[in-house]
């Protein structure tokens, strides 16, 4: 799957199209961490492949080519060829036009230059194509466009199951595979574990037993339940873990396979060819090589259950998308699959339909809800000439729009593929896993035969079974799979919970470093304000009405383009008002405006221009000081030659704007604020909000300075902002957090996203981090200090002083159980909860349109 940048187009944010080859892949058979290093080795070893990042949590690697030249089959024939196959599609199409063998050689041709194509075989007597492709890589869209390109007509036929639901059923059948595997396992290894452990417990078992059936007899029949599991349920371990050892890179498999097949056939001697062993070492473990298959396969039936839960962010996300929609083509209304919407088409919505792409309105009005994108709890208006986003929601109205976005263009699509690279990529933290998993296994080998060894030549009789009993134990308690889980899954458990709560970490690196960040810059316009001028104070003078100078100055200023005059319109209009006849408008250039509105005389502009009129503004001298203290250029009003009122218009602070600078203080956070904005204006915000340290009537070169001082002074630095100027500082701060509603270029310069543009949501995504890496921290502790710990004790360490030995039986359910652990508490983030609640107060704080007198 093609990876996307960030933009925006309008009020929501949009993801642009990245020129970067960079795919997503399925890779199957991964176990445990040493499998995903030597993935991620026969990948790089690709030509042209420049960055690859295997999750073993969500079995895919991220794979990142130098060029726009993707060898994704080639990297499917390496992961292949080191055990671990790429997971496949096959899509089937359609095709038009082919009339000799010539043509048939052409399209598959145009077919096999598509990146994912491994085959393609094109019949010309049924016109079809059957394509074999890396899964999630090449789509029936892009398969369809190649032959369109050869000269042909196509369109995709057969499944039209979507990614989420054939993960789903992949999932599922992992499942189901595992539980029969249990089920087998656990019936055949039940008798031999009671009948064996009841002999030990129980003595007058053990001598019902002996006198009846007899101990060789027990023997056999151990045998040949024993067998059933090792070579039934427990055959997996040989299908991967043999090749893997063959290749001189064993893992996990290659570790349960050795222990159980030492114990296995150590035991089948000892049943079939006793006088071959010492004397006093004629013991049979039927029941250690049973158990410990039926004790791993339940660990992994139960962590692919946990898996599962793991990646219900993404499903959740994918379950948005529409199936269906209804679109007018040639004239005539039809339902369609959503697959099949082309750019161009006009789309129909209805009451309670799920918008199905991405497009324009064209025809009618309604609301939307754009939460699952925004976050805003509160629908949105929609009528001719706004955007609106695939997998939102219609309310009320109905309303047609031109699709502009479809398939993996779409907003929700490049969003998943977003969250799914960031849930893929490595974070420093785990650097020293992948240092420790690359030569674990084999050191692990090393490690049982030394203790074989060393109990052969020093334990006490019976040696060789000493030896043996503490060979498997030190084998099955070292695989590493708590070790591969412990990252990626609380990766992908925090970004999905970030995704729910509308941010998105487009570089999962982000997550360990946002943790880290010391000092948070903002930029002022569009980030802490609204980035649009309006009118915040309006303070009338003797008995005039406030509506009256309002309607008054309004209809003046609707003469003129100035920003100022429009945020003073924007506010009637806000009212109701409807505009006045206006007669002899006149522009005084650096003083203001008159007219004659309904015959009386209005004046406005600055106090200069009062003055120049004669007119005494000292009538407003609070209001003016106070104006001026919160950064407000005040104008003045004159109605028929009387002071009338006098006017703030200024970009207003976002209403979120001070929660989040107290949350990111409760943070322990220190909060700067860069602008290009002259320094009163900009101290005077700073010392509203409480902003901590201001550099002012900065170029977007001094914003990058100001950033590196910051950084120069020891901190660690997140930079928020939203616009193009904020493009440099977001790429040199430590973290770039930008703004969803702002521009493309800030937006792709940044690793945070915060979709909706609300500031609360910096300290939630920090609060989100540090409990994240928390989380990490927790896991690789329990998976580090479980191996470290376990393995000497398997070797037999403490028997010499204590008499303690580890049995193999409770290394398997010690394994088993530290993998569960880990996913158990990676799980744990999921109940997360922000310092912020923004929907629950959004959807309690109506806003304000328009200013109040003061």
């Amino acid at each position: 799957m093609p990876s996307n940048q960030v933009s925006s187009t309008g009020s929501t944010a949009q993801l642009a199209p990245d020129t970067s080859a960079s795919y997503s892949l399925g890779i199957e058979g991964m176990s445990c961490a040493s499998c995903v290093g030597r993935v991620e080795k026969a990948i790089l070893n690709v030509a042209g492949v420049d960055e690859v990042a295997v999750n073993l949590a969500t079995q895919r690697a991220q794979v990142t080519f130098a060029t726009d030249k993707a060898d994704i089959a080639g990297v499917a024939q390496a992961v292949g060829a080191a055990g671990y196959p790429a997971a496949t599609d096959t899509i089937e199409l359609t095709v038009k036009g082919m009339t000799c063998a010539s043509c048939v050689g052409r399209v598959e041709r145009k077919l096999a230059g598509v990146p994912g194509v491994l085959e393609a075989n094109v019949n010309l007597a049924t016109s079809t194509a059957t394509v074999r492709v890396v899964a999630d890589t090449a789509t029936p869209a892009a398969l369809t466009k190649a032959i369109v390109n050869a000269g042909f007509d196509a369109e995709a036929v057969g499944d039209t199951q979507d990614r989420s639901d054939r993960e789903r059923v992949a999932r599922d059948q992992e499942i189901g595979e595992l539980k029969r595997a249990v089920t087998v396992a656990a019936l055949f290894t039940l008798p031999i574990f009671v009948l064996d452990m009841g002999s030990h417990f129980i003595p007058m078992m053990h001598h019902w037993l002996h006198m009846t059936v007899g101990q060789q007899n027990l023997f056999y029949l151990f045998f040949v339940l024993a067998s059933v599991v090792q070579f039934g349920p427990g055959l997996r371990f040989y299908k991967k873990g043999w090749p893997a050892l063959m290749r001189g890179g064993p893992d996990m498999n290659s570790l349960v396979m050795l222990g159980t097949s030492a114990a296995w056939g150590y035991s089948v001697v000892a049943t079939f060819l006793p006088q071959v062993l010492p004397a006093g070492t004629v013991n049979v473990y039927f029941e250690a090589s049973a158990v410990i298959i039926t004790l791993i396969l339940v660990g992994r039936y139960f962590e692919a259950i946990a898996k599962g839960r793991t990646s219900e962010a993404i499903k959740a996300l994918m379950k948005l998308q529409a199936k269906t929609a209804r679109v007018v083509r040639d004239g005539e209304e039809m339902e369609i699959a959503i697959d099949e919407v082309r750019q161009g088409d006009m789309v129909l919505v209805r009451p309670g339909d799920k918008v199905p792409v991405d497009g324009q309105v064209t025809d009618g009005s309604s609301f939307v809800d754009e939460s699952m994108i925004t976050g805003e709890p509160v629908p949105v208006r929609k009528e001719a000439g706004a955007e609106v986003v695939g997998g939102t929601i219609n309310k009320v109205g109905s309303f047609t729009f031109q699709a502009t976005n479809v398939g993996a263009d779409t907003l929700l699509a490049q969003i998943v593929r977003m969250v799914e690279q960031a849930q893929g990529s490595k974070l420093p933290i785990q650097a020293l896993v992948d240092k420790v998993t690359n030569y674990f296994v084999p050191a692990v080998i090393a490690v049982a035969l030394a203790t074989i060894a060393i109990w052969l030549i020093f334990g006490p009789a019976p040696a060789l079974t000493f030896a043996l009993v503490n060979g498997v134990a030190v084998l099955i308690i070292a695989c590493p799979c708590a070790m591969g889980l412990a990252t990626p899954t609380s990766i992908m458990v925090g970004t999905g919970k970030a995704a729910k709560m509308g941010v998105l970490f487009r570089k999962g690196e982000a997550l360990q470093s946002l943790r880290d960040a010391t000092v948070i810059a903002l930029d002022k316009t569009g980030t802490l304000t609204k980035g649009r001028p309006e009118l915040t104070d309006l303070v009338v003078a003797g008995d005039f009405a406030e509506a009256e100078v309002l309607q008054l100055v309004a209809s003046v200023e609707r003469q003129s383009e100035h920003p100022i005059a429009e945020a003073i319109v924007n506010a009637a209009k806000a009212r109701g008002m409807e505009s006045d006849t206006v007669q002899h408008f006149e522009a005084d250039p650096g003083y203001g405006v008159a007219a004659l509105v309904n015959d009386r005389r209005v004046e406005v502009g600055a106090d200069r221009y009062m003055r120049k009129l004669g007119l005494d503004v000292d009538v407003f001298a609070k209001a003016a000081h106070r104006l001026a203290d919160e950064g407000k250029s005040p104008l003045y009003a004159a109605i028929d030659g009387r002071l009338g009122a006098i006017i703030a218009v200024a970009d207003p602070i976002k209403e979120s704007t001070p929660a989040a600078i107290r949350a990111l203080h409760a943070e322990g956070l220190q909060v700067a604020m860069i602008t290009g904005d002259n320094r009163r204006t900009a101290e005077a915000i700073a010392r509203r909000l409480g902003i901590d340290k201001v550099v002012a009537e900065v170029l977007p070169d001094g914003k990058v300075d100001a950033v590196k001082s910051l950084q120069a002074e020891g901190g660690v630095v997140a930079f928020v902002g939203d616009g193009i100027n904020d493009a440099p500082a977001l790429a040199q701060a430590d973290v770039g957090i930008a703004i969803g509603t702002g521009t493309d270029i800030a937006i792709e310069s940044a690793e945070v996203v915060l979709m909706s543009g609300d500031l609360r949501n910096v300290p939630n995504a920090i609060a989100l981090s540090r409990a994240t890496l928390r989380n990490i921290k927790q896991n690789l502790f329990w998976a580090f200090a479980y191996n470290t710990l376990l393995i000497p004790v398997a070797a037999g360490v403490l028997f010499p002083a204590f008499g303690i030995l580890l049995s193999p039986v409770f290394a398997a359910v010690a394994m088993a159980a530290s993998s569960i652990c880990v996913l158990t508490n990676a799980l744990r983030l999921k109940g997360f909860r922000p310092p912020i609640a923004i929907a629950a107060d959004e959807a309690a704080a109506p806003k304000q349109q328009v200013p109040q007198a003061a």
